[in-house]
């Protein structure tokens, strides 16, 4: 399998380490894990990703299950058309801004849940590497045609309080992004880049958290202005990434707080956060009268935790926005819709609305390959004794006026640090400081 299936998805080079019998098995195997009777199935714009759902298909059907096909859509439609269809299961077919010979599946039980390696895909793999799967089913499942656009449209547009014009320019990395904006048409007036659906990314990679993918659309912002803002979609359009009307990109955990600001401003409740995000990301949240709520990365945990807390909203530092009314899953284009409200509403910029949020000094996230990681955690709490240790996810290492998180990667040999300190001088030092223990 060489290790197709991952922490959160299944995802591998179609044709080499993914192939259609390969999907054939795990959609049997997916049905036989579930239990599932009926299955949303949606697709990205890749040119394999017709022939992986035809594979999938196959096998989810072989089990007797039927299988609701809703196209080409953004992984946040297909979240929409579980919730939403009443299905007992999804697929999403794609390999989110991995490169064009990639794809994979984002797989979700009822209610779009996520499934993770814990929670299933562990599973998954035992049932497809160890052909125990169940007899065909006597009798095949069918596959219906539904377009789940209009009403994820007439959804998210629901939520849209625009004041005033907006000039919104748009960077869609030649992805779902341009699917998933058919919410945002009509609202403002946009600009494109890469606005053609072609899944062998013939621009640049499309991943927004990556500086120099922004770097386009800060050029077209400087260039081409004035603009309100940009915006910049990943490859399946679950993560989006914001540039302020300056062009200077605006880091994705000040958007969870601005984005949580503005739900205080109408109801109270929990909002969750990642470990990694700023301390400004809290203080905000308290300062607005909510609770916030600490997660570890990822989005299989931050769904689970924000369902069991019926929380109002969650964000990631890689650009994952959760929203309690979208099945406590991704929208992007929500997203775009909070922050273009809160634009459009008042008089300040967005790089005004962020400013009072930059509080401290970033490091941003600095990798490391390193050989044992548990010798790099050892010598991290040897070197700071009289710290206060949190294992949550990695190693969290906090002092009054700077920490750090060191966790490691679920797919390479690396060690991913953040650090935040008071000031941009402080936090060189410490981050210097803290890389040289990990790099020994």
């Amino acid at each position: 399998m060489a290790g197709i299936f991952k922490a959160y998805d299944i995802r591998g080079i179609y044709g080499d380490t993914l192939t259609a019998d390969l999907a054939t098995r795990i959609g049997r195997a997916f049905v036989d894990f579930l239990g599932c009777r009926k299955v949303v199935i949606g697709r990205d714009m890749r040119s394999h990703s017709p022939a992986m759902f035809e594979a999938l298909a196959r096998g989810v059907t072989a089990q007797g299950a039927d299988v609701i096909d809703v196209g080409i859509c953004s992984t946040p439609m297909c979240y929409y058309a579980n919730g939403s269809l009443g299905a007992d299961a999804s697929i999403m077919i794609t390999a989110s801004h991995n490169p064009g010979e990639w794809n994979g599946m984002k797989m979700c039980r009822e209610q779009a849940i996520p499934i993770s390696g814990p929670t299933g895909i562990e599973t998954l793999e035992q049932l497809v590497t160890g052909g125990n799967l169940q007899p065909m089913a006597a009798t095949p499942g069918h596959i219906s045609r539904h377009d789940i656009v209009p009403a994820y449209v007439q959804h998210i547009r629901s939520f849209a309080d625009i004041r005033r014009p907006l000039r919104i320019a748009i960077d869609y990395a030649n992805a779902m992004g341009i699917v998933e904006a058919r919410a945002l048409e009509g609202l403002f007036d946009s600009s494109a880049l890469f606005d053609t659906l072609d899944g062998s990314f013939p621009n640049h990679e499309a991943n927004p958290l990556d500086h120099e993918t922004l770097e386009p659309l800060q050029h077209l912002i400087s260039e081409g202005g004035p603009f309100d803002f940009g915006i910049a979609f990943d490859g399946d359009a679950d993560r989006v990434g914001f540039v302020d009307e300056r062009g200077e990109i605006v880091p994705m955990d000040l958007i969870t707080a601005l984005i949580a600001q503005t739900m205080l401003k109408k109801q109270t409740g929990r909002i969750f956060y990642d470990l990694r995000s700023s301390k400004a990301v809290p203080e905000a949240i308290t300062e607005s009268g909510g609770t916030p709520m600490m997660s570890r990365v990822g989005h299989a945990f931050i769904k689970r935790q924000m369902r069991d807390a019926d929380a109002l909203f969650a964000g990631e530092l890689s650009g994952h926005y959760y929203f309690r009314e979208n099945y406590f899953t991704e929208s992007s284009a929500l997203a775009v819709i909070y922050v273009a409200n809160l634009v459009s509403a008042g008089q300040q910029p967005l790089s005004a609305l962020i400013a009072p949020l930059r509080r401290y000094a970033p490091s941003g996230e600095v990798n490391s390959t390193v050989a044992n990681v548990d010798a790099v955690f050892a010598r991290l709490r040897a070197a700071f004794p009289d710290a206060r240790f949190t294992e949550l996810d990695g190693l969290t290492v906090e002092y009054d006026k700077w920490w750090f998180n060191v966790r490691a990667s679920n797919t390479e040999p690396l060690v991913r640090l953040n650090l935040e300190a008071g000031a941009p001088a402080e936090m060189a030092a410490r981050r210097d400081e803290v890389l040289a223990l990990i790099r020994a």
